[in-house]
């Protein structure tokens, strides 16, 4: 992003650190997109600028994190001032700068999700979980794919929200991550931690595990060996469960449509883009699929 580009981030960064004492001085700018995350050197703070609109996930991520120190479940931690704030109608976080990490490892996932899902659901607002959170908004944003195409998703969309609401009964509902991938489970000199808590929610825990699931079943991303760790860790295989193709569809439509949102802004995504949704239509042969990318 350009110095004058980034002015206005940098207006609604020095408001938000002013109402809550910190300097904004010197502040680095991590991403600069719909959401920004801004660094502040001197004071090891993290400071998330979310999009207009979003005040209300704001404050349910602070809620989340706050229960979740107090359960001492290792997860990215608070900055101690009152949060979030608003600056320029943006809802803003602030967070304790983690130390040097990388990607947790499927076992990592497998033990902190046992963990949380171990516990009682809290008595907090969260909301209950909705797998298809955003995926029409994507699919409305994916103008590069063909119109065949686009209808034959909406319509899976369609079926899909109409099985998660049948569903069969599974594990007992428990507060969950929402995007439990390594990526958001990442490990630290100091062990592991969670990080992307706006996901959080009440809902069933297989949700969290479909995710690992589908990339050793559908992407070939997690080999066998890892995911029979995986489920060993945790002491179950949410394969075996009859619900399991719902959830593990709603989570392969989900990266379809992010890959096919990004291919609007990107062309580099647009093959890619393509490629999952003939993998979906079954023109590219039987899972696993070798996709590339993100998610």
């Amino acid at each position: 992003m350009t110095p004058s580009a980034s002015e206005p981030a940098r207006h609604v960064l020095k408001q938000a650190c002013s109402a809550v004492g910190l300097d904004s001085d010197g502040a680095e700018p991590l991403r600069l997109a719909e959401n920004q995350i801004w660094r502040l050197p001197r004071q090891r703070v993290i400071v998330r600028i979310a999009r207009e609109g979003q005040s209300a996930a704001a404050a349910r991520e602070v809620r989340v994190a706050r229960w979740l120190a107090r359960e001492n479940v290792p997860a990215v931690r608070l900055v101690d001032v009152e949060q979030p704030v608003e600056a320029d109608g943006r809802p803003v976080t602030f967070w304790a700068e983690l130390p040097p990490h990388q990607h947790g490892s499927v076992e990592d996932v497998a033990e902190l999700l046992a963990r949380l899902h171990s516990l009682t659901t809290p008595a907090i607002e969260l909301g209950y979980l909705d797998p298809f959170v955003r995926v029409g908004e994507r699919l409305h944003a994916a103008t590069t794919i063909r119109d065949d195409d686009k209808q034959w998703l909406n319509a899976l969309h369609s079926d899909l929200l109409a099985a998660w609401a049948e569903r069969p009964a599974g594990l007992p509902d428990r507060a969950v991550h929402g995007d439990a991938w390594p990526g958001n489970i990442v490990r630290t000199a100091g062990g592991v931690l969670m990080m992307d808590l706006e996901r959080f929610s009440v809902g069933p825990p297989e949700w969290d595990l479909v995710s690992t699931a589908v990339r050793a079943k559908t992407t070939g991303a997690v080999s066998a060996r890892e995911y029979d760790r995986f489920c060993a860790v945790y002491g179950y295989d949410v394969t075996a469960w009859e619900g399991y193709p719902v959830l593990a569809r709603a989570r392969e439509l989900r990266m379809v449509t992010y890959a096919a949102q990004h291919a609007a802004r990107n062309a580099e995504w647009r093959s890619q883009a393509q490629y999952r949704i003939d993998c979906l239509r079954g023109r590219s042969g039987p899972r696993p699929w070798s996709w590339k990318g993100i998610l």
